[in-house]
């Protein structure tokens, strides 16, 4: 009886010191997802501390000025205040309009070649830069590599030649229904060097789901970043402008995020790091808006719930 007793003392004292240390930190990393060099001189996206930001760089962005200096002025941003960036390769601007990819010379897939030359190109201009993306959403239409799955991955395997060293995420996808197919096709030429996959989940995050991510999490073994994922505000004709519905699937988004943090049974892979898009906002005529702030900087709801969950996983 008296075992019993000092047994039930342990737990209790046990349970208590659980209960003074707060709440559990999440085994993930947030960081966000923007094109807007802006963001790095607002004051709330200063008070998060967010030490990682993801950033999409046409992969010959030096080729045409606006894009340069789209380059140029958010590097220069992160840089100068330490924040490390991902830097995830994407296809040429301008080439996808209206829901379809256009068949011009300038828009293909470029080489294995001339992609190996401009990510040293890139590396040598940000040599701080040691996170790429070798390819973003390569199973989806707006890229080249919708249909050229090997492809994508002998651009996965240059990015890792040329930055040895470097976290690479490997495969990046959308949730949809050609992600498996997709994937079969990258894996063929991968052959098994992928550590870090990419996903894009804002279906499941915007619809209180968990299907899109688990079937990813079920069939790639290593590390799964959420490097697009975000309580979407307006994105017609889906989901009109509603920023209570934003708050709650970027409060859905943590969740999720929480409860695949480490491997699970049935699962091969875990939720490493999570990338919220986006920090700007863009105006009311704009069909897609998943901004956590107003085009002139105002907070949504959404703001709030996110900065108060992303404090809990410093």
């Amino acid at each position: 009886m008296h075992k019993r007793k000092t047994i039930a003392a342990a737990l209790v004292t046990c349970a208590a010191v659980a209960a003074s240390a707060g709440p559990a930190q999440a085994d993930f990393e947030v960081g966000m997802a923007d094109q807007d060099f802006r963001m790095f001189d607002d004051a709330r996206f200063q008070q998060l501390g967010i030490e990682k930001v993801r950033f999409l760089v046409p992969y010959d962005w030096f080729k045409k000025q606006g894009n340069e200096d789209e380059v140029t002025a958010f590097m220069t941003k992160a840089k100068a205040s330490g924040t490390d960036v991902l830097a995830h390769f994407t296809a040429r601007r301008g080439c996808f309009d209206n829901g379809k990819y256009s068949r011009r010379a300038v828009c293909r897939a470029p080489s294995v070649r001339t992609y190996r030359k401009n990510v040293k190109r890139f590396l040598r201009e940000y040599p701080e830069v040691r996170e790429i993306g070798a390819w973003n959403e390569g199973n989806h239409v707006s890229q080249p590599t919708v249909n050229k799955p090997g492809l994508a991955a002998k651009y996965f395997l240059a990015a890792r030649d040329v930055c040895r060293g470097c976290k690479v995420v490997a495969a990046d996808v959308l949730d949809s229904s050609n992600m498996e197919r997709w994937l079969a096709g990258f894996d063929a030429k991968d052959k098994g060097k992928a550590r870090i996959y990419g996903l894009h989940n804002y279906s499941d995050v915007n619809r209180r789901r968990s299907s899109g991510t688990t079937r990813l999490l079920r069939r790639v073994a290593g590390e799964v970043w959420l490097t697009e994922t975000g309580g979407i505000l307006k994105f017609l004709p889906q989901f009109p402008r509603s920023e209570s519905r934003q708050a709650s699937a970027t409060k859905y988004m943590f969740s999720l995020a929480d409860r695949y943090d480490t491997r699970r049974s049935g699962m091969r892979s875990f939720i490493g790091r999570l990338y919220n898009y986006q920090w700007t906002g863009a105006a009311r005529s704009a069909r897609f808006d998943a901004g956590l702030v107003g085009p002139t900087g105002s907070p949504r709801k959404a703001f709030r719930t996110f900065k108060k969950l992303e404090a809990q996983h410093d």
